[in-house]
């Protein structure tokens, strides 16, 4: 069983209330391999709410209120599903501040990345959870 990020099913749960579809992800969760997540919501956050990235330890919109709280309330209740379902593996959102595997945005919201993880690609990764982005399928 995985997890994988919500918008890439379809699901329309991004900052702009997108989907940004993976046909893949989709078919793992019709043949019953895969749950879909939003950190996101399940830290409190709505949809549509404002881009945001992460500044050091922070994470904080592009008008500057800091949702680093909501952001690591999300990242435990996804934590919390995978133990549930014994996931081992998880398929996240490229570059999100929540999913983003390997590259995130630098926080200057100018679309300049930076190496890092998301906070909750670390957080599994942290928990024995092998992390993918959608671009490494």
């Amino acid at each position: 069983m995985l997890i994988v990020s919500a918008c890439l099913a379809g699901i329309k749960c991004s900052y702009k209330r997108e989907a940004k579809l993976c046909s893949k992800v989709i078919d793992l969760i019709k043949s019953g391999q895969a749950i879909p997540i939003c950190p996101e919501q399940l830290g409190g956050l709505s949809t549509p709410r404002e881009p945001a990235e992460q500044k050091g330890d922070k994470i904080v919109t592009i008008s500057g209120k800091d949702v680093t709280d909501q952001f690591i309330d999300g990242a435990n209740e996804c934590l919390r599903i995978a133990r549930l379902f014994a996931c081992k593996k998880a398929i996240l959102k490229a570059r999100s501040p929540s999913c983003g595997v390997g590259k995130i945005y630098d926080g200057t919201f100018t679309r300049k990345l930076i190496l890092g993880d998301g906070v909750l690609a670390k957080l599994l990764k942290a928990n024995g959870v092998e992390v993918l982005s959608e671009e490494e399928l």
